[in-house]
């Protein structure tokens, strides 16, 4: 974390004088007065300059490094990562020895850490991100394993004429669900329950069959 101590005549030009030593916008600081400063007696006797201590914020992409370090540290784990940002989303690409550990059983362990990291870093910005943690392409092997389960259960429903109701599923997983039967002329997505089991239903279309 990088601040700096500066002195101004007054707390508009310690701060200038800060950002310009910095090289960064207002936006991407705080700033701490720590003493106003006077003009002194007439203007001329005994003033006292202005000071102020200004700090730099984390960026996403430093906050979200750190967490990460701090779970392989913790984890004992061997396991490298690329962080990166794509389509409105910061992505965390695991890979290495130790990335079948950070999946689990169905991606569990990658959503649950993916549900923690977005948890911590939101916590420090003012301005709240999303997160996706992937391991050596899990997420898209899981997508297109979702895609199947969506028209195989569309099938289902439709030959049974009964809605059926999907394990419980992460925001992205479900979407990928809708997605999938969205413009299907048998079938209808709805999704049920309270994070973090909510589910998607997959529901009977009546006389449309």
């Amino acid at each position: 974390m990088r601040e700096i101590v500066t002195e101004g005549s007054t707390v508009d030009d310690a701060v200038k004088i800060a950002l310009e030593k910095l090289q960064v916008s207002h936006d991407q600081v705080e700033i701490d007065v720590l003493e106003s400063g006077s003009r002194g007696f007439l203007g001329l006797i005994g003033g006292k300059q202005a000071k102020v201590r200004v700090t730099v914020k984390e960026s996403p992409k430093e906050i979200i490094t750190k967490f990460i370090s701090d779970v392989i540290k913790a984890l004992e784990f061997d396991a490298d990562f690329n962080i990166y940002y794509q389509d409105g989303y910061w992505r965390v690409d695991f890979e290495g020895e130790d990335v079948r550990f950070l999946i689990g059983r169905k991606g569990k362990t990658l959503n649950s850490l993916q549900m923690l990291a977005n948890l911590s870093v939101n916590n420090k910005l003012e301005e709240k991100v999303k997160i996706i943690i992937d391991a050596e392409g899990y997420r898209e092997r899981r997508e297109e394993s979702l895609r199947r389960l969506a028209r195989k259960t569309a099938e289902r429903v439709c030959r049974t004429k009964k809605d059926i109701m999907l394990e419980p599923m992460t925001p992205q997983e479900r979407r990928i669900i809708h997605l999938e039967l969205q413009n299907s002329d048998t079938v209808t997505t709805t999704s049920r329950g309270d994070e973090p089991y909510r589910k998607v239903v997959v529901c009977y279309k009546p006389g449309d069959a």
